[in-house]
């Protein structure tokens, strides 16, 4: 890459920033990072369990805990707890830090991943029932970003990403 394109790059992010920054507050800067992590999450864990029933990772079929199988809800029941905590003491600042927006989307995505076992308490999670599962995933999935799509931020970050010649235009 050379200088020019670096150059270029670098002020394309400080205006994407500067956009991003003056167009949301900090409650819809939450929201997008919390919608951005439960999306990636939900896509990790179905990709690393699709991996390990084929037959790779480890060869207990996922993790065990005192010989019983642990599923990944726990962890997301868990890591809500600890954010449970943080907007019950924390202050604003620590409570709309982008850690704990990314780290309630992944919670909550490690719980509606397996949503169907909560609901049928039966570990369904490759039967036909698993699908719920899903469907609950991409139903939040579709409805977050229809809420963060109508965010001012959009339009915004738009045209900080153009190359600087066409905002004259």
């Amino acid at each position: 890459m050379s200088e020019l394109q670096y150059a270029h790059l670098r002020s394309r992010w400080h205006r994407l920033r500067a956009a991003w920054k003056r167009n949301l507050a900090p409650g819809e800067q939450s929201a997008v990072w919390a919608w951005s992590s439960f999306t990636a999450t939900f896509c990790a864990v179905r990709a690393l369990t699709h991996w390990i029933k084929d037959g790779h990772g480890p060869s207990s079929g996922g993790m065990k805990l005192g010989g019983h199988h642990f599923h990944h809800y726990n962890i997301g029941i868990g890591t809500l707890g600890m954010i449970g905590a943080i907007a019950v003491r924390g202050s604003d600042k620590q409570r709309h830090h982008p850690t704990v927006a990314l780290s309630y989307g992944a919670a909550v995505a490690l719980i509606v991943d397996e949503l169907a076992l909560l609901l049928d308490l039966e570990d369904v999670y490759w039967a036909k029932e698993g699908r719920t599962s899903v469907d609950a995933a991409v139903t939040l999935i579709g409805l977050g970003g229809l809420m963060t799509a109508g965010f001012e931020f959009w339009p915004a970050a738009q045209r900080a990403l153009q190359p600087r010649d066409s905002h004259a235009r």
